[in-house]
């Protein structure tokens, strides 16, 4: 082994360490919120609790992916500050499983600053296309390039735009969407949207596997 494949290694790992830990500790939020609020009498914080988890899922899948395919030394602060930071905004989201208003205003937030993550992150995927020694290697690039791009224009935005609405919905309509229990119907298409991006996103890693089998044993 290079020097320069060495220290992509050492980057890759402290990337893969880093990404498990941050969400380790999210996941310790969730569960001390969820043990604090969840009963049976207040059945409908286990959709919110669901939600959460689903979010660890998605954040902990989607950067274990980008650290496998775009990683390589030197090692990228600016992008691993905005992991810590959103790390931050799921455990600060946590706390509000039992407020629908907070949730769908905090998850809004949370949204807007994975959509940066994505922006951020394009200029690493720029790197490696401009590095590739040839057509497989800048055909397994643009792939990632491709699925940024879906994320960038038109997953994360719905996303967005979609906690954004639901909490105003229920700042403005509170009598709708708290009194009679309409949140639930909000919480239930978020949760049914978390779920079909986990199996967009396993889905893209089965078919970037082989690829990646064939990278390393060049």
């Amino acid at each position: 082994m290079n020097d320069r494949a060495a220290l992509d290694t050492i980057v890759v790992n402290i990337e893969l360490t880093l990404a498990s830990i941050i969400q380790g500790v999210a996941l310790y939020f969730l569960t001390e919120n969820a043990r604090a609020v969840v009963s049976f009498q207040n059945w409908p914080t286990f959709l919110y609790v669901a939600a959460g988890l689903c979010v660890i899922f998605i954040f902990w899948s989607r950067s274990i992916i980008h650290t496998l395919t775009l990683i390589k030394w030197p090692l990228e602060f600016g992008h691993n500050f905005f992991y810590i930071a959103c790390a931050l905004g799921e455990a600060i989201l946590f706390t509000r499983l039992d407020r629908p208003l907070a949730w769908f205003t905090l998850s809004a937030a949370y949204a807007a600053a994975v959509w940066l993550l994505f922006v951020y992150d394009m200029r690493l995927i720029r790197a490696r296309l401009a590095e590739a020694r040839d057509d497989s290697e800048r055909a397994f690039y643009r792939r990632t390039l491709a699925d940024q791009l879906l994320n960038i224009r038109l997953l994360i935005p719905m996303l967005f735009l979609f906690n954004l609405a639901c909490a105003l919905l229920i700042r403005f309509r509170g009598d709708l969407f708290m009194a009679e229990g309409n949140h639930l119907w909000l919480i239930g298409i978020q949760l049914v949207f978390f779920l079909g991006y986990l199996i967009y996103v396993t889905r893209f890693f089965s078919a970037l596997a082989p690829a990646m089998i064939n990278r390393k044993t060049e």
